[in-house]
């Protein structure tokens, strides 16, 4: 009777699991086909890529590929878009990692690196870099590991992405771990511990406890890796973690064992032992059992130990755990040459070759059905690119015909449209190039102009001084006619050049009025002087009226003349400033000598300066601004004047 219960209780129990199954495949079957009623965007990718990672247990179970993912990858492809693919490669990687599958796993991240570099998205550049080498780690390849997390950290730490930060910094402590390097594993631990605390993380802040205590264990400093993996115990009991507990008991057995305390070694696999059951993956069952078979035999107690290994190979053989078997029949070997058997203990040994050679043949086999998978996903990429290319070309095919008509119109009514314009554009040339004719005699009247009032100075400083001092006069004055001469042959000159024009034209003009004034040029910390330029000969007219209508009839108090130079908004502006007797009283003693010349070098001056002003149709104008004292006195002249600014490069 109980056996035809128990039989009408699996019968049942199948058919439960039959319904569910089938109501996941129809559930699956309805999201698929709303999904693919929807554009053909990044939407779309993305809606796909969550259902997939939604439903990614139950292709698991089938042992088929992810549909949703399969859909998405040529959708995304076609899209170009980089985002999307390295997202969807990710998941693809972490998917094939899960099943062991790690050197397809391996090729699938390295594909979401370059799409993730390719969008400039760095946050999916750590994840790729983590993920990759995770992959790398998990086929012992440490260097490389090493150096995809050492980048992706580095990635992380400048955008300050914890989770990154602390996946990366725990995987290279694991790394050193394995290489045996420590201390280095220790300060990575350490680093992961703070920063998953931080984060209020337990699961984190248990795995890198337990960390810490491996690390510690291997540095031989076992109390204080007991310490550890104590602390790691009560966290992982805080979060109900079966695993972690069973990890924490099965190390602190091994580690109370190294000090031959094999007593509370015992208690802590006994729990390890009962806390097991509660876990779904046995091998730690099974390790649980080989860890107490090889306690017993470190205390010479061989018939009980060999029970509990048995126990482990027993059942590592029926789930099939090769690696845990070629540790169960090595520690069987050691324990039977320990007692002087050595024929059993030959025959153990050789089991566990066996399993050894086993375990080597399946890792060739299933390296080369994992190559045939990646070759198989970049044939199947490069056929999504080429059908896409074809596509497109065949696109382009169907729309030239149509552009061509519509060209052919536009070309026409372009030629018309550029026929207006070009003889508009002849026009504006033709008075571009009468306003620069003008400007170029304007500009060429200044030389005359200024070399007659310069001789008349030095005739006039030849009567009133010896010749030693006209001698010297007249030196600076030839080497101000040859910056004047190669200035005034170009329409603009570097303002460096005209500055050293203008202070030889003051320091004559100082001499010949036996040093009535003092003058200061300044210019802005942000210019140039060797790639700003200007109109040479635009500032001296200025200066000249500055001196002779302003300062020399200053009795007192010493003149003085600034030039300050700055640049604003786009425009140079050079502002002129002295502080003479001011134009009111200017014109009356004009007035009194009666009427002279007409000043030939304003006028020019002004006329150049609206003719730059018409070229450039940009701003180009003179202020005059007159100066008080507090009393309401003149005080001097204020002259502004305001250029485009125009730079060699």
């Amino acid at each position: 009777m109980s056996i035809k219960i128990l039989c009408f209780l699996g019968l049942l129990l199948v058919g439960v699991c039959w319904a569910a199954d089938a109501q996941d495949s129809l559930r699956i079957y309805h999201t698929l086909d709303s999904i693919r009623k929807l554009p053909n965007d990044t939407a779309k990718v993305s809606s796909l890529i969550r259902a997939g990672k939604q439903y990614g247990r139950y292709f698991d179970n089938h042992k088929s590929e992810n549909q949703f993912w399969q859909e998405a990858l040529p959708l995304a492809h076609k899209l170009h878009s980089a985002r999307s693919l390295a997202l969807l490669y990710n998941e693809l990687g972490t998917a094939k990692r899960n099943k062991s599958q790690y050197l397809v796993a391996e090729d699938y991240h390295e594909k979401a690196i370059k799409y993730a570099e390719d969008a400039n998205d760095t946050l999916m550049m750590c994840l790729s870099f983590n993920n990759t080498g995770v992959d790398c780690r998990r086929q012992d390849k440490l260097q490389q590991a090493f150096d995809y997390h050492l980048r992706a950290l580095q990635l992380a730490e400048k955008i300050n992405d914890t989770r990154n930060i602390c996946v990366a910094t725990n995987s290279i402590g694991n790394i050193q771990l394995t290489a045996e390097n420590f201390e280095d594993a220790v300060r990575h631990f350490d680093r992961a511990l703070k920063l998953e605390g931080d984060s209020h993380n337990d699961l984190g802040v248990a795995i890198n406890l337990g960390n810490l205590g491996y690390a510690y264990q291997g540095q031989n400093k076992l109390d204080l890796a007991i310490q550890y993996y104590h602390r790691s115990l009560v966290v992982n009991q805080k979060i109900d973690n079966p695993t972690g507990m069973a990890i924490c008991y099965n190390a602190l057995g091994a580690a109370y064992k190294e000090k031959k305390d094999y007593a509370t070694a015992m208690e802590f696999l006994q729990k390890a032992l009962v806390v097991n059951g509660k876990v779904d993956d046995k091998i730690h069952v099974a390790e649980s059992y080989l860890n107490i078979g090889k306690l017993l035999s470190a205390q010479n107690k061989h018939d009980e130990a060999r029970k509990y290994m048995q126990q482990s190979i027993d059942l590592s053989i029926f789930w099939n755990f090769k690696s845990m078997l070629i540790e169960a029949y090595k520690a069987l070997a050691a324990d039977y040459k320990a007692s002087g058997d050595f024929r059993r203990s030959l025959d153990a040994a050789d089991k566990s070759l066996l399993y050894k050679d086993s375990i080597l043949n399946e890792k060739s086999a299933m390296a080369l059905k994992q190559m045939q998978t990646i070759y198989e996903v970049d044939r199947k990429d490069n056929q999504i690119k080429t059908l896409e290319h074809d596509k497109t070309v065949g696109e382009l095919k169907t729309k030239r015909n149509v552009v061509f008509i519509f060209a052919l119109a536009g070309f026409l009514l372009m030629a018309i449209i550029g026929g207006f314009f070009y003889i508009r554009h002849r026009n504006l040339e033709a008075n571009k190039q009468t306003l620069l004719l003008e400007l170029k005699s304007l500009r060429s009247q200044m030389n005359p102009h200024f070399i007659f009032n310069s001789l008349s100075s030095i005739h006039r400083y030849i009567w009133s001084n010896n010749q030693e001092e006209a001698s010297d006069y007249l030196t600076k004055f030839s080497r101000l006619m040859r910056l004047i001469l190669d200035n005034t042959q170009h329409t603009f000159v570097t303002l460096n050049k005209e500055l050293e024009s203008l202070r030889l034209y003051l320091d004559l003009e100082s001499l010949r009025c036996n040093g009535i004034f003092e003058y200061n040029i300044r210019i802005g910390t942000d210019i140039n002087d060797e790639e700003v330029l200007i109109p040479p000969m635009i500032l001296q007219p200025y200066v000249e009226n500055a001196i002779w209508h302003g300062l020399v009839h200053k009795h007192d108090d010493k003149g003085r003349l600034d030039v300050d130079i700055v640049l604003k908004d786009r425009s140079l502006v050079c502002t002129i400033t002295d502080n003479g007797i001011g134009r009111q009283k200017a014109m009356e003693i004009k007035e009194k000598k009666g009427k002279g010349h007409n000043s030939v070098g304003m006028k020019v001056t002004e006329g150049r300066i609206d003719l730059i002003r018409k070229i450039n149709n940009k701003e180009a104008r003179v202020m005059v601004t007159d100066l008080e004292n507090t009393a309401g006195q003149p005080a001097g002249t204020m002259v502004t004047i305001i250029l485009p600014a125009e730079f060699i490069f």
